[in-house]
């Protein structure tokens, strides 16, 4: 027993003489300082503003207003869609990158971060180009009946653009981290491909395909420069939220800005927490 407390104590002197980083409450302190800088002060300093209005004043500029609901309805819809698409087709992208060889691969998995550097006014503008009238889909698919650019699919497309990166890179690891074996037993066991994929595969990912679920929702919620161009930021149409947080602070209403912000990040701050608890639910029902 001597001998092995004496070992133990060794080891915890081995590696905290050889730890890269700093000790834990050095690292603590950096970590809450970075956060609150960057993260709690400003979320905190959006919330006094909002709650410096009376409740009756913020009900006008936040909920009752027509205007905003109906930016509201656009932004959440059009972030919902965009999400689901991407974790569809997010899904099955990671899949072939991870699982398949073929030529152009690297290109193909190096083109998946392009909306990452890509400016986003940039997108904007190229999807305009490519969904207007006279561009090269959009006068082909408005023949058809289909309005995308200055309408709210055009909206869609361009969140399901910038929100594709969340997905596919946070199921990337996950389906590296299958093991082929469970797939070869199912296979042995007599299950069919669907079998496998409902029984053996998708329980492991899903937490992982709900996670980048919701940061690419997130990231649509709040997206401003690929939609405003083309959005057509129709009043009671296609206008987001974002941008009538523009417009008021433009018409120097920093409270209705602040109100509206407040509401967007409830929202969000809601649904990231109803994704955690899923994933959470998920994880005890797949270990059960």
């Amino acid at each position: 027993m001597i001998r092995i407390g004496l070992r133990e104590r060794c080891v915890r002197v081995i590696n905290r003489q050889h730890s890269v980083l700093p000790g834990f409450g050095i690292s603590l302190g950096l970590t809450l300082m970075y956060l609150g800088l960057v993260v709690l002060i400003p979320l905190s300093a959006l919330v006094v503003k909002a709650l410096g209005m009376t409740f009756e004043d913020f009900w006008q500029k936040a909920i009752a207003d027509p205007r905003v609901m109906a930016s509201y309805r656009v932004s959440l819809s059009a972030a919902l869609v965009a999400g689901l698409v991407n974790s569809v087709f997010g899904f099955i992208l990671a899949w072939v990158l991870v699982r398949y060889q073929f030529p152009g691969k690297r290109l193909l998995d190096a083109i998946v971060d392009l909306p990452f550097a890509l400016p986003t006014a940039v997108s904007g503008i190229a999807l305009v180009g490519l969904y207007a009238s006279s561009g090269w889909l959009g006068g082909w698919l408005e023949g058809l009946g289909l309005k995308v650019a200055f309408a709210w699919p055009g909206i869609v497309i361009a969140l399901t653009m910038i929100g594709l990166p969340f997905v596919v890179r946070t199921m990337q690891p996950a389906i590296e981290q299958l093991e082929s074996e469970s797939e070869e037993a199912a296979a042995i066991l007599g299950a069919t491909r669907g079998q496998t994929f409902r029984r053996v595969i998708l329980p492991i990912l899903v937490p992982p395909l709900l996670t980048g679920f919701a940061l690419a929702f997130a990231r649509g919620l709040g997206e401003f420069g690929s939609v405003y161009f083309i959005a057509g930021n129709l009043p009671m149409k296609t206008e987001i939220a974002p941008l009538m947080i523009l417009i008021k602070l433009e018409q120097y209403d920093y409270h209705g800005a602040a109100a509206i912000g407040l509401v967007m990040l409830v929202a969000s701050f809601a649904l990231l927490l109803l994704i955690n608890l899923l994933q959470a639910w998920t994880r005890h029902r797949s270990s059960t």
